[in-house]
């Protein structure tokens, strides 16, 4: 019986040896490693410690695609971590639409290059949404385009009321919790034809096309050059050679242009649209505007933007020479400059 009890004894007391050594083993491993606690994201009163990934800094590590057109409406995809918070992403200044994000990845619309030139941007990514806004005119005079779009009346500049609204400007890039960068290129005709636009709607390409405002004005002179750019070719009936010596009217003339755009809609793969189907206007569009309702042109522009309001209003914004500007809104001219003035579209049918 002593035996039994020595035996149950010793088995008992090993019981209990055993338990304390497992507690010890537990209780060093946790000392052991005073930090664990923070990389798993709670201390002991059970809060998120700071190093928690909910706080952890965004990062992007990298953009798809590389590059995009110089009108921009491409998706783009940021890749990184901590990524779920972005709200607004601006692309060299200017806010992108659609901004998605998730923890991984971020996708947005990528806006038109300010001035449709060729170069590295500045991804930015913010926590606090952006509002897109239309971009601001500016308007020179400086190559003789006294003539005002060919009819008297107030400038862009001097215009007292404006359809468009003044939005905010968009925050730094320096401010943006995380950044990377793309390249704009030239992708596309339009992107041709805008950058074209963007380069010459102040100084005058002289050399290669003269200046029509000693005659009436350079605007149809102007949206010609924009056209050959998008990679349209000089034909027997629209041309222009020895600097703008010798020309047609069709490449010169607002009211010869017009019917001559109608009449070879199909080889160019145009439409004549009016300004109430302006939704369907892209960026590189023709508009022609009447100032006084006698169903003759006036004036022509390139389309160099369509920006939609958040009321669903679509604004119209054009390059022109003769008021020379590169983004002219097409309400402020047939409302505030030429009050009763029309306009209407020859769209690109692709």
């Amino acid at each position: 019986m002593t035996a039994s009890f020595t035996r149950r004894s010793l088995l008992s007391l090993a019981g209990v040896a055993g338990i304390g050594l497992a507690v010890a083993a537990c209780s060093r491993g946790e000392d052991a490693s005073p930090s664990a606690t923070g990389r798993a994201g709670a201390g002991s009163s059970g809060t998120p410690a700071s190093g928690s990934s909910s706080d952890a800094r965004p990062v992007a590590s990298s953009i798809e695609p590389a590059q995009v057109p110089l009108a921009g409406g491409v998706t783009v995809t940021v890749t990184g971590t901590s990524l779920a918070a972005v709200r607004g992403v601006t692309v060299g200044g200017i806010a992108a639409r659609d901004v998605q994000a998730s923890a991984t990845t971020v996708t947005f619309t990528a806006p038109h290059q300010a001035m449709y030139k060729a170069g590295s941007a500045d991804v930015a990514l913010f926590t606090t949404a952006i509002e897109p806004s239309p971009s601001a005119n500016q308007s020179s005079d400086g190559n003789g385009s006294a003539a005002n779009d060919g009819q008297a009346g107030a400038t862009q500049d001097q215009a007292t009321a404006s359809p468009t609204p003044t939005a905010a400007p968009t925050p730094d890039a320096s401010s943006a919790v995380a950044t990377t960068s793309v390249a704009y290129t030239a992708l596309t005709a339009v992107d041709r034809q805008l950058e074209y636009a963007m380069r010459y709607w102040e100084d005058y390409n002289l050399a290669e096309y003269g200046t029509m405002n000693p005659i009436g004005g350079d605007c149809a002179n102007y949206v010609s050059q924009t056209l050959v750019a998008r990679g349209w070719q000089q034909r027997d009936d629209w041309y222009s050679r020895s600097a703008g010596a010798q020309h047609s009217a069709t490449w010169t003339y607002c009211p010869a242009m017009d019917p001559w755009m109608t009449k070879n809609a199909a080889t160019f793969g145009l439409t004549r649209r009016s300004l109430d189907e302006r939704s369907k206007v892209k960026v590189g569009d023709i508009v022609f505007y009447d100032w006084n309702d006698n169903q003759s042109p006036d004036h022509v522009t390139i389309v160099s933007e369509v920006f939609t309001e958040p009321d669903g209003t679509v604004r119209i914004k054009s390059a022109s020479h003769n008021q020379d500007g590169p983004y002219r809104d097409l309400d402020e001219m047939i409302t505030v400059q030429h009050p009763g003035g029309a306009a209407w579209f020859h769209t690109f049918d692709a």
